[in-house]
C-alpha cells in the first residue's frame, strides 16, 4: 500500500533526446544545459522518486541519417553513441550531489555496467538515478521502444516523454492553427491517428502493460517536476 509520503508517481522513467543535451548549439553536449536537468533530476531523487533516463544520440548521429549505409551498421553506430550522452549526464548528476550509475547494452569497460533489469532495480531502489544507453541494444528500434521497455522491466509508474511542444496535437500546430491539443487520449487513438509522438512500439509496450505516458515541452526542465504534480500540463495517453 502508498503510504502518506510517497509521490503519486514514485518510479519514473525519463526519454531524454540527445538534442536536448546539446542546447542551441544542436550538436555535440552543452555543459550548462546538461546540468540544469541534472539538478532537477537529483531535487526529485531527494525528494524521493526513483528515477530512470533513457537517452538518445540526435546530438551525435542518427542511423536514418546515412541512408546509403547498412542500416545494421547505421543504428550501432546510433547506439554507441548514447553512451556518449549518458556518461555524460552520469557525470553532471554526480557533481549536481546525486548518485547515478550507466547500464547499458553496449559495454565498455571501465565505462558502464550490462543492462539487467534486476541490476536496475537494485540501483533504483538504491536511490540511484539510473541512466540507460545502448538503446535496445537491437537495430531497427529506436530509444522510444527502449524507453518503453526499461520502463516496464523497472516497474515505472509513468514515462515521461519530453519534446519542443507542451503534448500532443492531430497536426504540427506551428503549421496548423486549427490543430486539435489532446490532454488525455488512448493507446489505440494514438496509433489510429499515427500522430508519431513515440514509435509504435513504444506505445503498444505501454498499452499492453497499463503504462501511462505524459507527452510535455521539455525545453525548461523545470517542467519535469511541474508535469508530475500536474500532467495536464503536458498530454497523457492512458487507456480511456
Amino acid at each position: 500500500m502508498k503510504e502518506e509520503s510517497d509521490p503519486e508517481y514514485k518510479r519514473l522513467l525519463l526519454k531524454l533526446s540527445g538534442e536536448v543535451l546539446a542546447g542551441s548549439k544542436r550538436y555535440g553536449l552543452d555543459s550548462s544545459v546538461i546540468d540544469r536537468y541534472s539538478k532537477i533530476l537529483v531535487s526529485l531523487s531527494n525528494s524521493g522518486r526513483q528515477i530512470g533516463v533513457v537517452v538518445g544520440a540526435g546530438n551525435f548521429v542518427r542511423g536514418r541519417a546515412f541512408p546509403d549505409m547498412d542500416r545494421v551498421t547505421a543504428d550501432q553506430m546510433g547506439m554507441t553513441a548514447t553512451l556518449i550522452n549518458a556518461l555524460a549526464l552520469m557525470d553532471s548528476i554526480k557533481r549536481s550531489g546525486g548518485r547515478s550509475s550507466v547500464l547499458s547494452t553496449i559495454v565498455i569497460n571501465g565505462s558502464a555496467e550490462t543492462y539487467s533489469p534486476v541490476e536496475a532495480n537494485t540501483l533504483l531502489n538504491s536511490g540511484n538515478i539510473v541512466i540507460y544507453a545502448g538503446g535496445t541494444g537491437n537495430a531497427y528500434l529506436t530509444t522510444d521502444t527502449a524507453a518503453a521497455l526499461r520502463a516496464v522491466q523497472t516497474d515505472c509508474n509513468i514515462l515521461l516523454k519530453g519534446t519542443k511542444v507542451d503534448g500532443i496535437y492531430s497536426a504540427d500546430p506551428k503549421g496548423d492553427s486549427t490543430a486539435e491539443r489532446f490532454d488525455i487520449i488512448d493507446y489505440n487513438e494514438v496509433l489510429r491517428l499515427e500522430l508519431n509522438v513515440m514509435d509504435a512500439a513504444a506505445i503498444a509496450i505501454c498499452r499492453d502493460n497499463e503504462l501511462p505516458i505524459c507527452i510535455f515541452d521539455i525545453r525548461d526542465p523545470e517542467n519535469i517536476i511541474k508535469v508530475l504534480d500536474n500532467p495536464s500540463l503536458g498530454s497523457l495517453v492512458k487507456e480511456v
